[in-house]
């Protein structure tokens, strides 16, 4: 049997060959009045929607001056956008012929870098054939286009994936490290602070039976401390550029005016969801009651299957409550829209849970709705897209 590394490589090779065919055929579909045209081409792609935003970033910086609308507010700006992905393309762009290029070849990279470390956290839980189909799933999933296009996702989720094993393994040490690149490439190292909070926690319930040394426990509450600090470094450095001290929750807010008219009362955790679940429930017509039932019945679904489902289980405490800070950290700050799918990204080792069962057409049903809802994503967004609810 070929080596690990040369077998998630070739499942990985694999999988980008079938999203490359799925990207061409949606870019050779596009039509006039789409976010890319009638003459759209894989490279267009790579570099469109929030990837403009990274090349723009790349090439201009950040604004010292907020730009604002006609009404005063502060308008949509490269300040949502964090510096890690957009000005190492650059770097790696002036090498390889453009910053499309350059963003490109690390996403790849990444990619699989990601892929690799996600089959070692698991084959620490999980038999190796359960490991290895959730490489597969993940490399071929819904939404395994971010791997090659200019988006930042799996620089972040490498980091990410490198962080949850270090935790698993109790190797503090690259967490010092791992951590600012996470919150500097990406939103979520704020839910990597709650995840080292409950996680000490944890830890300090099983000190009978697996000891907690003061050694540990400093590591752990130090990491902690610098993941909230890198996680509102960002706020002030905003601040102190443009010399407004809201800029970057302003900065964000501009976006969501896109759905809720008017949203620019200030950042209220947990806000946005519910303000979500009730314009949802009124566009598909099902009422804002219902909505909220149905907001309510996914949060408790989710909670209840990572505390009682057996194959979530076996994937580990830093998994478990991985999941559960993050998923709390999407339900406090963000608003549910189209671009909740790709931020659903960082949940990715719940795969080791749907890949436990070895019922061959379980697993091979799970790979082509994989498969399907590749498609569906990349046909909607890119071959498709053309206003804001198609946005990736």
């Amino acid at each position: 049997m070929p080596p690990v590394a040369l077998r998630v490589a070739l499942v990985y090779l694999a999988a980008r060959l079938v999203t490359t065919v799925f990207l061409a055929v949606a870019a050779a579909q596009a039509g006039p009045g789409t976010r890319f045209g009638p003459d759209a081409t894989i490279a267009d792609l790579v570099v469109g929607w929030d990837a403009t935003w990274y090349w723009y970033l790349a090439v201009t910086g950040y604004p010292s001056e907020l730009p604002r609308t006609d009404d005063g507010l502060v308008a949509e700006n490269a300040w949502a956008f964090m510096p890690a992905y957009a000005f190492l393309a650059r770097a790696l762009g002036t090498v390889l012929g453009g910053w499309g290029t350059g963003a490109l070849v690390i996403s790849l990279l990444a990619g699989y870098g990601a892929a690799l470390v996600l089959h070692r956290l698991l084959r620490d839980r999980l038999d190796g054939s359960a490991a290895t189909w959730a490489v597969v799933f993940f490399c071929a999933g819904p939404l395994a286009a971010l791997f090659q296009v200019g988006y930042a996702e799996s620089l972040f989720l490498l980091f990410l994936l490198l962080g949850l094993l270090c935790l698993q393994r109790r190797r503090y040490g690259w967490l010092y490290a791992l951590i600012p690149l996470m919150g500097f490439t990406r939103p979520g190292v704020l839910a990597f602070a709650l995840l080292l909070a409950l996680f000490c926690l944890w830890r300090w319930s099983q000190r009978r039976t697996d000891p907690l040394r003061t050694g540990e426990t400093v590591h752990i509450v130090t990491l902690g401390a610098l993941a909230v600090a890198v996680g509102f470094s960002w706020q002030f450095i905003a601040a102190a550029v443009t010399g407004e001290p809201g800029a970057y929750l302003a900065t964000e807010l501009a976006w969501r005016r896109n759905w809720i008219a008017g949203a620019d009362g200030g950042f209220i955790p947990f806000e946005g969801f519910l303000e979500g679940a009730a314009f949802w429930g009124r566009t598909w017509g099902i009422g804002e009651g219902w909505a909220f039932v149905l907001l309510a019945v996914l949060v408790v679904g989710f909670s209840l299957a990572l505390v009682l489902l057996p194959q979530v289980r076996r994937l580990g405490m830093p998994v478990r409550l991985w999941s559960a800070s993050y998923a709390l950290y999407l339900l406090a700050v963000f608003f549910p829209q189209s671009s909740t799918f790709r931020l659903l990204l960082p949940l990715t080792p719940l795969w080791g849970a749907i890949a436990a069962p070895r019922a061959w057409w379980w697993r091979w049903g799970v790979l082509a709705l994989c498969l399907l809802g590749q498609w569906w994503w990349i046909w909607n967004m890119y071959g498709q897209g053309r206003t804001f609810w198609q946005i990736p």
